[in-house]
């Protein structure tokens, strides 16, 4: 026993995430090796790697921590080709944090190595410089708009130009996502009351990406909150929630984020902060980890994290009142990752479609198993994002479903584009949009 705690205790120094981070390095140890995370683990599923595993992405960071390799390229890479789906997790019977563990792992790569030239440039403008800042995000998504309305778009995808841009970009401006719709809510939009007598008092964090590309969604969620009986708030201070930046290792930026969107919603006296967003809310409940070692906003976390509830997950609990409007389609439902494994809510979303009349439910072989969209992931790792998609759709076309459906941004976006490259037909919905539809329906048929 003397001889493992003696190489536990330089790891914590050699490792460099104790004090710069929440996470406890004891925690790498906790592995068994029992092998019961592999086949839940998309890239081992792919590739059949130890090293593309948690298993073995578990040894790396030891084999850092106890000084016997650094943080090279190469060991880099088999870190940076985890999806962070934390699908492992919730299959672990020793309770490995996977999670937090390779985000702070992330984190210390950033410190000890950073990146250079393009890399550290493009690093800093979209984790530093643009979802830090609403209103830069708002203008980079107006010329976004402007390009696709404008008909430019359809021009330079005709005359071919994007072949003269790296196959990066061209890969990037082909999964742009449709922005024909005006942002929602407006930013002048913070409140919105109660159809009938209010049973709740709700805070809805709208995000920095759902208001931008998925309005309609945003606007469902304020419709089905309004139509149960909610007084629905929404703080004009909060800003993104930090996912992408944690995942990416810029967690002090992220932290100022977290203490921004806790100063916007403590002072709403609210019952439930709302989110519909699965990746956002797998952040959200997680502020008080981020904020460990901040004795000031710590307590403050841990009771804003107290009321942070997915839509699926407070309309389950509410109760929600049952839609009389018939939806006559077969569906099956995707588990977004950061809601099935991060957030452990799995029946909620299933609850809410089966309480629509009329509509089938049919469950999808693997549901829980990723997509491949895990945050930018379809970007950075496109060739594994596509791999794993690919094999997504085969378990989509298995069900012979009508509809797809699933609670993130990121994962609609993916299956869109997966279900266009396998010739399928249909878009992907969101949970709260079929709700949302079967009230709209209910209403034209009094």
């Amino acid at each position: 026993m003397a001889n493992t705690d003696i190489k536990k205790e330089p790891a914590l120094d050699l490792l460099g995430l104790q004090g710069s981070t929440e996470v406890n390095v004891d925690d790498l140890y906790k592995c068994v090796h029992c092998g019961l995370c592999l086949e839940h683990c998309p890239t081992y599923v792919e590739l059949g790697l130890e090293t593309e595993s948690p298993r073995g992405r578990l040894a790396l960071m030891k084999a850092v921590a106890e000084g016997r390799v650094g943080y090279t390229d190469r060991l880099v890479e088999h870190l940076d080709l985890c999806l962070l789906c934390r699908a492992c997790e919730a299959a672990c019977p020793s309770g490995v944090p996977f999670g937090s563990l390779m985000a702070a792992t992330r984190a210390r790569i950033q410190e000890e190595a950073g990146a250079s030239g393009w890399g550290a440039a493009v690093r800093s403008l979209v984790f530093r410089q643009m979802f830090p800042y609403r209103w830069r995000l708002n203008l980079a998504f107006g010329l976004m708009r402007m390009y696709q309305n404008t008909g430019l778009q359809a021009l330079v995808r005709r005359w071919g130009l994007l072949r003269l841009l790296p196959a990066r970009f061209s890969e990037m401006e082909s999964m742009m996502p449709s922005l024909s719709t005006q942002a929602y809510p407006p930013v002048d939009l913070e409140f919105v009351p109660a159809k009938g007598k209010p049973r709740a008092r709700v805070g809805f964090f709208s995000g920095c990406i759902m208001p931008l590309v998925f309005g309609p969604v945003n606007a469902a969620t304020l419709r089905v909150l309004t139509r149960n009986g909610c007084d629905v708030v929404i703080p004009r201070g909060q800003g993104c929630c930090a996912a992408l930046n944690v995942h990416s290792g810029e967690r002090e930026v992220a932290r100022e984020m977290a203490r921004r969107n806790i100063e916007a919603f403590e002072v709403m006296a609210v019952d439930a902060i709302v989110i519909n967003s699965a990746g956002c809310g797998a952040m959200l409940k997680e502020y008080d980890e981020l904020l460990e070692h901040d004795p000031d906003y710590l307590p403050r976390a841990r009771a804003f994290v107290a009321k942070v509830k997915d839509i699926s997950e407070f309309l389950a609990e509410l109760p929600l009142d049952p839609p009389s409007g018939w939806i006559e389609k077969r569906v099956t439902y995707q588990d977004s990752c950061h809601l099935v494994h991060a957030q452990r809510v799995k029946e909620q979303p299933r609850t809410v479609l089966r309480s629509i009349p009329g509509l089938e439910l049919v469950e999808m072989p693997g549901s829980d198993n990723c997509c491949g969209a895990a945050g930018v992931y379809n970007i950075v790792q496109r060739e594994m994002s596509m791999q794993i998609l690919d094999s997504k759709m085969k378990d989509v076309a298995s069900t012979d479903a009508d509809i797809v459906v699933t609670a993130n941004p990121g994962c609609m976006l993916q299956l869109d584009l997966g279900l266009k490259k396998a010739g399928l037909p249909g878009r992907s919905y969101h949970v709260v949009e079929l709700l949302d539809q079967a009230y709209a329906l209910e209403e034209a048929g009094d």
